[in-house]
């Protein structure tokens, strides 16, 4: 699914703006005092949730006032009163930078938001893309088609037209409403907002019997987007590696149980030269797809499944040298939800911890042999796995044992490939080439 992922983001395909008439969307609207949300199913998520909140499965549209490109992002509003929600943004996220720039200019800001969509909208949403692409070239990429929108009918802003229940609105400069607290996606309420920007709702689209979409914020396997966001956040990270052109690349993966699969990265490659794996590490930290938060980034030869965090354990526990392989990057992009930055104040800086769980490259010829079965052994058994009795599936194998005799390069006139102190003086005369 990563790998599919990955091809599609790969594919861009413009929007198609429909008319109002062909816009399901469009089948109901209330304006002005007609609004009342209230009169929706909004949930209180959990027990000390400061009110109600529509979203966190959304699709928030804004517009930057500078370029024009619209962006849609997955944030959570609260419910202020009949026609006015709170809209909480992390810094550096996308929303936020359009309102900051807006207001530095005095101006108000358009926003609409869908608030019952197709689930792929809050998949590219929850990512970080190009500051001068519109998510919605993503999302018919991936979806094969481009995606029909609507303008908005009291803003200029481009929405789902296929979308269940849509509102529009507009955020006045220096417009803001104290939020919060909400259970969030790390397993913990983050905590109570000052002020969150308030947004004046204009008009409220929906079908006749509309379906709102929500997601639970939790720690895992409770938190319904981490499944998803683990595979699109992967995708996304390699993506941007295939983009920076680094080579052998073999998977990367961002474990849903990671604070909803913000938390780590895993990265397996096949080491082609000296520093490889170190600069997949710092890279990985800090492409757009991966910066957000993400607190470890793992580096793995290509003989482990990323995927299969035995195997990663097993890497980290038999490959890395804590002293030697553990790197650290400070002050890097994080949020006001993480509940390791104490007192609150130090928020929303972060860091990263670089891990190399790689066989160490410089020393790879002579690098302890890891024991493996033969292809021919493995066949065998995957053949007769039910005649044998054994339970489950057959389970997937990266490492086979090899009939090739190893080879070891010369290093520093010594003989490799002999234990510490048992090095000998190479007779560079009488040297055999091996």
């Amino acid at each position: 699914m990563i790998r599919r992922v990955k091809d599609k983001l790969k594919l861009r395909l413009p929007p198609r703006e429909v008319t109002a008439a062909k816009a399901p969307v469009y089948e109901n609207t209330l304006t002005g005092k007609n609004i009342d949300l209230n009169r929706l199913p909004i949930p209180r998520h959990w027990p000390l949730d400061g009110g109600r909140y529509a979203g966190t499965a959304d699709a928030v549209i804004t517009r930057d006032p500078d370029s024009g490109y619209l962006n849609i992002g997955t944030y959570r509003m609260m419910v202020q009163g009949k026609s006015q929600v709170g809209l909480y943004l992390s810094p550096g996220k996308d929303a936020r930078l359009h309102i900051t720039r807006a207001w530095q200019q005095g101006k108000p800001i358009a926003v609409a938001a869908a608030w019952g969509i197709d689930p792929l909208f809050m998949l590219v949403g929850s990512q970080t893309f190009p500051k001068n692409v519109s998510e919605y070239e993503y999302a018919g990429g991936i979806k094969g088609e481009p995606i029909p929108v609507v303008r908005g009918q009291t803003t200029d802003l481009l929405i789902p037209a296929n979308a269940e229940l849509v509102i529009e609105g507009v955020i006045r400069p220096n417009s803001v409403k104290a939020e919060g607290p909400f259970g969030e996606f790390p397993g913990y309420y983050g905590r109570p907002e000052a002020g969150c920007p308030l947004v004046d709702i204009t008009a409220l689209h929906y079908r006749s019997q509309p379906i709102l979409t929500n997601a639970l914020m939790a720690d895992y396997p409770s938190c319904e987007q981490s499944g998803f966001f683990s595979v699109i956040r992967s995708a996304k990270i390699w993506d941007d590696l295939d983009k920076l052109g680094i080579p052998g690349i073999q998977g990367v993966y961002s474990h849903p149980a990671a604070a909803g699969g913000f938390g780590m990265t895993v990265i397996s490659l096949e080491q082609r030269y000296a520093g490889h794996a170190a600069q997949a590490l710092a890279l990985a930290a800090q492409v757009p797809g991966g910066a957000y938060y993400t607190k470890w980034i793992i580096a793995v030869d290509e003989d482990i499944d990323p995927t299969d965090m035995d195997q990663v354990i097993w890497a980290m526990a038999s490959r890395c040298n804590p002293i030697d392989d553990i790197d650290i990057l400070r002050n890097t992009w994080s949020t006001w939800l993480d509940p390791t930055q104490n007192p609150p104040e130090k928020r929303p800086y972060g860091s990263k911890a670089l891990i190399n769980a790689c066989k160490e490259h410089r020393h790879l010829p002579v690098f302890s042999k890891r024991t493996a079965l033969r292809k021919t052994v493995y066949d065998k058994v995957a053949a007769r796995w039910k005649e044998l009795g054994l339970p489950g599936r057959i389970p997937a194998v990266r490492a086979f044992e090899t009939e090739n005799k190893v080879t070891y390069h010369e290093v520093g006139g010594f003989e490799p490939g002999r234990q510490p102190g048992e090095n000998k003086p190479v007779n560079k005369k009488n040297k055999k080439k091996t």
